[in-house]
């Protein structure tokens, strides 16, 4: 296998992961360990690695982008007697993947400013609620490899636009349904058209239940606390956007979070050396988990 890949490239010139895998009709996990161990070839990742929580896990905590995904979509392999290719073609690719998540924020913007002028006037609705971004978008790791959509299975075009809507305390509970029920609506619209099939995952809370949340004592919290964390103002109130953020602090999340990270950074290096050195035929179970990408979906659910 390695001799196959070293002359795919030296035709193609570097590929990433999933072009490799396309091209040989083989195995990525055979082709990952190839890659990583010849003196032939260097691996360049791309882009970071960032927390995820995942109950399959011990401790809840692992990296993101899985050990598949950095490979397939977030790397690129050449020859180390040409490291020039290898550079030309790593910074293509991350300008690709800053492009993806440029257009997937910019999009997440234009449903939520539209959904915001159509409310009702008055009362100020805007100074109410605020919507934050989360996942791949806002560690600009956006990408557009298309993959099926959980509850439908329609394809869909890569990385989903993460929203939490977060209410103030005494805003109405229409405010709440309007937006509930616009929200929806572009979730689906954006769904079924072809020509743009882009998934909206969102959640609308009020900030009492953040306050619930931040108490980090089940893992549906610890994940929402997380994605909290990570998430960016998108629209809406500042000052409510900043209270949210605060209950991290208050409640010492963000140091339960950070010592998270840097325990799965530890568990990633370990599982990185097993597969290495590891045959797949006997990996089974909880071992081939530890290669393969896992759905980030219960704050969502």
């Amino acid at each position: 296998m390695e001799d196959k890949i070293i002359n795919l490239i030296e035709h193609r010139g570097p590929l990433t992961g999933a072009e490799i895998r396309d091209a040989l009709n083989n195995d990525s996990f055979a082709q990952w360990k190839v890659c990583m161990l010849s003196s032939s070839l260097v691996v360049r990742k791309l882009g970071m690695r960032y927390l995820r929580l995942d109950h399959q896990v011990e401790g809840f905590a692992r990296l993101s982008p899985s050990i598949l995904r950095e490979f397939l979509t977030y790397s690129v392999v050449g020859l180390t007697r040409d490291t020039a290719a290898l550079d030309r073609r790593a910074q293509e690719i991350v300008s690709h993947i800053r492009a993806v998540s440029r257009c997937k924020l910019d999009l997440s913007r234009a449903i939520i400013t539209g959904i915001a002028s159509g409310l009702a006037d008055g009362d100020e609705p805007e100074g109410r609620f605020c919507v934050i971004i989360a996942g791949d978008i806002v560690y600009e790791m956006a990408h557009d490899v298309p993959r099926p959509e959980r509850s439908t299975g329609r394809m869909v075009n890569g990385s989903d636009l993460d929203m939490i809507v977060i209410l103030d305390d005494h805003a109405p509970e229409a405010l709440m349904k309007q937006l509930d029920d616009a929200i929806y609506k572009e979730k689906y619209r954006h769904l079924i058209n072809p020509s743009v099939r882009e998934e909206i995952d969102y959640i609308i809370k009020r900030l009492e239940r953040l306050r619930e949340q931040a108490t980090f004592d089940t893992f549906k919290k610890m994940v929402a606390c997380k994605i909290l964390q990570e998430g960016m103002l998108l629209y809406g109130s500042r000052a409510l956007f900043n209270a949210a953020k605060d209950l991290l602090s208050e409640y010492k999340v963000t140091q339960k979070l950070d010592a998270m990270e840097k325990s799965a950074a530890q568990s990633r290096q370990r599982a990185e050396q097993y597969l290495l050195g590891t045959h797949q035929s006997v990996l089974a179970g909880d071992d081939l988990y530890l290669f393969y990408t896992a759905d980030e979906s219960e704050e969502f659910e």
